[in-house]
């Protein structure tokens, strides 16, 4: 899960990322990508100048290069706290993690206003006046690459008002992250098996197409396989098949391939290891060939789900339909 997080200066999110970075979750901030190129070009680094240095750079590297930089660093199976958000185009950027939720820390202006004056930074304003004339910038503006805190809060999958006791600001951030986890969207169990199966073609060696098959009994897996010549044999990209090093027209001139493929793998794995697949489900990137439909049947897989689609799929369709095995197109 990512949590993005926004809000107008001194409302809290430091804070709030506190609380989750002590959670477990990683930590990055939209403004240490400003504040490392800024200290690349040596350039001051003060909150005015940052404001308009991010400006520049959303201008010349389009308005979503802070978030796009984060994006790239992050790892699909750890859990972030994105800071300072300020750009409904950084949100667009980052919603293209399914994960991905809008956190809006907020907290009424007087108190803000406390709360910078307590820290005595020397940029800060030092007059209410001067305050609101600084909010009202960073609240909206016509350039598009400028920070619109106002259309931000609009994006928002979530508020909390920091108003009152941190312990009353963590309370509402326990309850907007249950809520988050709760409408959490995992894979469906096709498509969870369909990636497996689509790393596990990573390993192919094959040098026309990369394929692989997942067995599955109970929604566990208990075979995979993956298209390439049989063990001790030369691997296909290093020579070891002549029809794939020919390049050979696809469906054509079966019987001259040495390579086994990834349903035959995976069948054959289960029998070295005694694995009874009765019953089972493979899951296979590519629709069966002739020879592993007739494979398929005679070993008792009662299910076939394929990603793409193999040239000769009517006749094995045809087959495995008169042999009353259930066959599932999944496209990711």
């Amino acid at each position: 899960m990512i949590i993005g997080l926004t809000g107008k200066n001194a409302a809290g999110k430091g804070e709030v990322a506190k609380f989750l970075t002590e959670g477990g979750y990683h930590y990055y901030s939209l403004s240490d990508v400003v504040r490392e190129e800024m200290s690349r070009q040596q350039v001051r680094i003060t909150r005015e100048n940052m404001i308009v240095f991010a400006n520049r750079m959303r201008s010349e590297q389009g308005p979503s290069v802070l978030a796009e930089r984060i994006l790239a660093k992050l790892d699909p199976e750890k859990n972030y706290v994105i800071d300072s958000i300020r750009n409904p185009f950084e949100v667009e950027a980052l919603r293209r993690r399914k994960d991905f939720a809008l956190l809006v820390v907020d907290a009424e202006p007087a108190l803000r206003f406390e709360r910078i004056r307590s820290r005595s930074r020397e940029s800060d304003p030092q007059t209410i006046e001067e305050f609101r004339k600084v909010e009202a910038a960073e609240a909206a503006s016509p350039d598009p690459n400028a920070q619109q805190l106002n259309k931000i809060y609009e994006l928002a999958d979530a508020v909390v008002e920091n108003n009152g006791a941190l312990e009353e600001l963590y309370d509402q951030v326990r309850q907007v992250m249950r809520a988050l986890a709760a409408d959490a969207k995992r894979p469906d169990w096709h498509t969870y098996f369909m990636d497996i199966a689509k790393v596990a073609a990573l390993r192919s060696n094959c040098l026309k197409r990369k394929v692989a098959a997942v067995i599955v009994q109970d929604h566990r897996i208990i075979a995979t396989g993956y298209n390439g010549t049989p063990r001790g044999i030369k691997n296909c990209n290093e020579g070891g098949c002549p029809r794939c090093s020919h390049f050979g027209k696809s469906g054509q001139d079966l019987g001259y391939c040495l390579c086994s493929h990834a349903e035959e793998n995976a069948i054959v794995q289960a029998a070295y290891h005694g694995v009874r697949i009765k019953g089972a489900t493979v899951y296979t990137t590519l629709s069966p060939c002739l020879l592993c439909t007739k494979m398929i049947i005679n070993a008792g897989i009662a299910e076939v789900i394929y990603n793409a689609s193999y040239p000769m799929e009517d006749l094995t369709r045809k087959l495995l339909d008169e042999a009353g095995i259930t066959t599932t197109q999944h496209i990711l």
